[in-house]
């Protein structure tokens, strides 16, 4: 899905928090803000308008 070195650099747009990815919702998730930021075609979207709440 996304490298691991890039994993280490991306960070949550909307607190700058850590990135865990998360296979089953093919995005990356933030449990801080608790954000899901889809990755399409291994291409992390991380606009706030574009991801989704997660309980």
């Amino acid at each position: 899905m996304v490298s691991e070195e890039l994993l280490a650099i991306l960070a949550c747009p909307a607190c700058n928090g850590g990135l865990e990815p998360d296979a089953v919702r093919a995005s990356l998730l933030c449990h801080h803000c608790a954000l899901s930021f889809p990755v399409r075609d291994g291409i992390p979207v991380l606009l706030i308008d574009e991801a989704e709440r997660i309980s």
